[in-house]
């Protein structure tokens, strides 16, 4: 499948003549679909798969302008939906009597979403698997509502199975603009203390636990230094080159050194091991 993507007519040369190319490729019939994709199946057939694809191309287009009221671009929803129906292409069974179009149609719209929560906003507007759900439609009654009222939140609610909180809350999200995260450059002092930048917490890099972690890495590893000094030489050694060092050796690797069986270090190895967690409990 890798290989036939590259068959697939760009976009580089713009939205017009990539409509022009796709529109001289054949609608196949059903029959026709049907042993191309049997033929893919079967026989991992690329050049079916290909022609699968092309047949298929106008419909992402189709399915795009669907999405126009997003503000993006439709060669890069075309784009995504290609990857889609490729997806679909791979995974869909002939067997089942049903045409490519009905089974593709999902995994196109899901590349689409995907795309677009991605790039609609810089801070999502939808997270969870509930709330990408509420996001589709609720914007999709927003053209039809407009400005929402009360009883239009109600409807809504009442018609997607959400409470009107969350109908309100995914609103007021639809209805933000994003906020730059530095102030401008012209900004002066004052106002710039009410960028978010400057008071927003970093909790990844609290003093207190920088140093915290810091003296525990520092006690754990006096205390192996340790615990190591209780061994005899040949078991410290072992545990070294097993564990600690860079570039570790393998049990055969020692066996050879000491001149005994790989069982035989992996028996000072584990007893080495058990002698150290002694240690260290202790």
């Amino acid at each position: 499948m890798r290989k036939s993507m590259t068959l697939v007519p760009s976009l580089a040369g713009g939205l017009d003549s990539y409509l022009r190319a796709i529109n001289q490729v054949p609608i196949l019939t059903s029959a026709e679909e049907h042993e191309l994709a049997v033929r893919w199946q079967r026989d991992q057939d690329l050049m079916a798969a290909q022609k699968l694809v092309l047949s298929h191309l106008r419909f992402v287009v189709h399915i795009a302008r669907g999405y126009s009221g997003y503000g993006l671009p439709q060669a890069d929803l075309v784009q995504e939906g290609n990857i889609g129906l490729m997806k679909a292409v791979k995974r869909f069974d002939p067997s089942m009597n049903v045409r490519l179009v009905s089974f593709a149609v999902h995994w196109i719209r899901a590349e689409m979403h995907e795309y677009i929560l991605r790039n609609w906003r810089i801070v999502k507007v939808a997270t969870t698997k509930a709330q990408r759900k509420l996001f589709f439609n609720l914007r999709g009654a927003k053209k039809r509502l407009g400005w929402m009222n009360k009883a239009e939140v109600d409807a809504i609610a009442a018609d997607l199975g959400v409470p009107a909180e969350t109908v309100m809350e995914m609103e007021s999200r639809l209805s933000g603009h994003d906020t730059a995260f530095d102030a401008h450059a012209d900004v002066d002092d004052d106002n710039a203390s009410m960028a978010p930048a400057a008071y927003l917490q970093d909790l990844r890099h609290d003093p207190a636990t920088v140093l915290e972690k810091s003296q525990w890495e520092d006690r754990s590893n006096e205390r192996l230094h340790h615990a190591l000094v209780t061994l005899d030489e040949r078991s410290r050694d072992i545990l070294q080159h097993r564990w600690l060092a860079d570039d570790k050796l393998t049990l055969q690797d020692l066996a050879d050194k000491y001149q005994v069986s790989a069982e035989r270090i992996r028996q000072l190895e584990n007893n080495a091991m058990k002698k150290l967690k002694a240690t260290l409990e202790a």
